[in-house]
């Protein structure tokens, strides 16, 4: 395999060999897990690295989607100082790589047999010219809908199996003084809810020709007309104090009973439980109506960068080693609310929305319907995203009608590749 620098060498000694050389140092990672399931998450991996004597430096960026993150990392490189270890999304983890940025984990992943257990979507991005560049820590579906159970039942609410009944209780809710859908006004999140509209509206085939292969013919058509007059049928259903909203703060909308549902991805698994609720009984999970059948992903991976110190390769290696662990990944995702990054985990320790985003992922994949997440980076490089994400805010903010944003969109994505 092609070495991606010289500064990467030390790492392409194996864990045994590397750690003998060098005494490894505290870690310090860049990240934007600041909510408090993700905090929880993330204390799992901080606990397993102290166990082997390495200490933790922590570097929050608060904002999901790592947006944020991403300008301050750029920053630290820029100045010569990048942290040990990142956390990253999709096209990021290439943009940082095709830059030489990036060490080479090649030896760690042929030790542990990465390219065996890990799915081939996840490769994408965990690779970069046939070098394994970052250590997959999850894989994050993003075409659910959480919901209050107590308050389904108060409002004689099934579980809807189409859009039409899931408009049906969301205005069930809305006439009984609920918040229909809680949500919060950022960018990202309604990139989120846009990625379901598409897929709900088309399904695979106009998924892949519109969010990743940009076909302007689907980009501007009828079917992408249809989805921003689902997001204007959803907008009517949001509180007036959304904008700005964090995620998890509209999770806990739902948590408390003063909404309905959230249209979130399965990171907000990690609030439900963190606040001491157990799935398909205080809350409820299941794929957006007219999703069913596809999974949207993205997968967050802790990216490590060229670092030339010894003790600092060899704490990159150990946190690679231990956030591939098959350990880890059940300890880390049952917290986390995410199905792991490997395909041979027992799901026995999930509850029942973690082991249906297992069997799902896992029909996904061999069905052919998985599909990297166009708002979480994991469909088109951060310049088309961004591009999205401008023309789908404008419009659900009522900036722009249906037709109008279909237009634009295909204007949009034409000016940013």
């Amino acid at each position: 395999m092609k070495k991606l620098s010289t500064g990467a060498a030390v790492l392409a000694l194996s864990t045994t060999a590397i750690t003998s050389a060098a005494q490894a140092q505290d870690v310090e990672v860049l990240h934007w897990w600041t909510s408090g399931g993700e905090a929880a998450a993330l204390n799992v991996l901080r606990e397993d690295l102290a166990g082997g004597g390495i200490g933790w430096t922590d570097m929050p960026v608060a904002g999901g989607g790592g947006s944020d993150a991403m300008t301050v990392l750029r920053a630290r490189v820029t100045a010569g100082d990048p942290p040990t270890a990142v956390q990253m999304l999709g096209f990021s983890i290439q943009d940082w790589a095709a830059e030489g940025a990036l060490a080479d984990l090649n030896a760690l992943a042929e030790e542990q047999n990465w390219n065996e257990v890990v799915p081939e979507a996840l490769q994408r991005f965990s690779t970069y010219e046939g070098n394994w560049v970052a250590a997959p820590v999850n894989v994050h579906s993003t075409n659910w809908v959480w919901a209050n159970t107590a308050l389904m039942e108060e409002l004689g609410i099934e579980q809807p199996g189409t859009w039409e009944d899931f408009v049906a209780a969301m205005q069930t809710a809305a006439d009984a003084g609920y918040t229909a859908l809680a949500h919060g006004g950022q960018a990202w999140q309604d990139a989120t809810i846009f990625d379901s509209m598409v897929m709900g509206v088309g399904g695979p085939e106009f998924y892949q020709a519109a969010m990743v292969e940009l076909d302007p013919d689907a980009l501007g058509g009828s079917q992408m007309v249809e989805a921003f007059e689902r997001m204007a049928t959803l907008r009517g259903f949001v509180d007036d104090n959304f904008s700005g909203r964090d995620w998890n703060l509209a999770s806990a909308m739902v948590i408390n009973g003063e909404a309905l549902f959230q249209i979130m991805g399965d990171w907000a698994k990690g609030e439900f439980v963190n606040a001491g609720l157990t799935a398909g009984e205080e809350f409820q999970c299941f794929r957006v109506p007219g999703t069913e059948g596809t999974v949207t992903f993205n997968s967050d991976q802790f990216a490590m960068f060229n670092v030339a110190d010894e003790g600092d390769q060899a704490s990159q290696v150990a946190m690679a080693s231990a956030v591939m662990s098959p350990e880890f990944q059940i300890a880390f995702n049952v917290v986390k609310g995410s199905a792991p990054a490997r395909t041979d985990i027992d799901a026995s320790a999930f509850d029942a929305c973690g082991q249906a985003a297992m069997a799902d992922l896992a029909a996904a994949g061999e069905a052919g319907t998985l599909f990297g997440s166009m708002a979480h980076g994991h469909a088109n490089p951060p310049s088309v995203q961004n591009a999205m994400y401008d023309v789908i805010t404008a419009h659900f903010n009522g900036e722009y009608d249906a037709e109008t944003a279909a237009a634009e969109m295909v204007t949009a994505v034409e000016l940013a590749q």
